[in-house]
């Protein structure tokens, strides 16, 4: 039987990326690993996490990886300057320097091909996994795709849920406070990787969806 990891906000940090995946999952062809978006802002090395992706691909392994927020404010930005400030103020410099541009225009096809193809939420036999989490009081709680990558107030249960876990990020968390977590219910995976100046933050977090174990490498970035 595959295992099967989900992996939290990263946010830059590819060092520490690496080693999670390298080091803790030691990862092989047959593993299955879900990552819920915010691989870029804040962080020193945005394109470093974003070629390990595609390193990881490009030699057959199964790495899913899901739209964040942030990955939204960088497509975005090339739309107005409005949206182009918004992402300023929430990590995109950083972004950008480690791209060595200035603007999203300037970016490779590859790597905007790459953001284009994020996938809002997707689905397995146990779980679905998204961002921030879902808008349970719409009708169908698959389109709003907004709060998918932006709600922090995700509680409750929908039929269209199917029974299934929630395996999300955003909403980052101290680890005492994810490890704490009921692993029968929604979990939460955001241990704040980028926040290493925060006391209790500072880790990213694999959750092994096979034995429901928690992976942690410090920040190492």
């Amino acid at each position: 039987m595959p295992r099967t990891f989900a992996i939290g906000d990263i946010h830059g940090c590819a060092k520490t990326f690496k080693s999670l995946i390298v080091d803790k999952i030691q990862i092989c062809n047959s593993d299955i690993v879900y990552c819920i978006g915010d691989y870029i802002d804040r962080g020193k090395d945005s394109r470093g996490v974003v070629d390990f992706i595609l390193e990881l691909r490009s030699n057959h392994y199964q790495i899913f990886t899901l739209r964040g927020n942030h990955e939204q404010m960088l497509l975005n930005s090339s739309n107005s300057d409005d949206a182009f400030e918004l992402w300023m103020k929430n990590g995109g410099g950083h972004t950008l320097w480690s791209f060595g541009i200035s603007t999203i225009s300037e970016l490779s096809p590859v790597y905007l091909d790459f953001f284009n193809s994020l996938p809002f939420f997707l689905e397995s036999e146990d779980c679905f996994f998204v961002h921030a989490g879902f808008n349970l009081f719409e009708k169908n709680i698959f389109e709003d795709t907004h709060a998918m990558l932006w709600t922090r107030d995700f509680a409750g249960k929908s039929k269209q849920l199917k029974g299934k876990k929630v395996i999300h990020g955003h909403d980052a968390l101290s680890s005492f406070e994810l490890k704490s977590q009921d692993l029968k219910r929604n979990i939460n995976i955001d241990g704040g990787c980028v926040y290493k100046d925060i006391q209790g933050m500072g880790s990213l977090f694999a959750l092994n969806l096979t034995d429901m174990e928690w992976l942690e490498v410090k920040n190492i970035d």
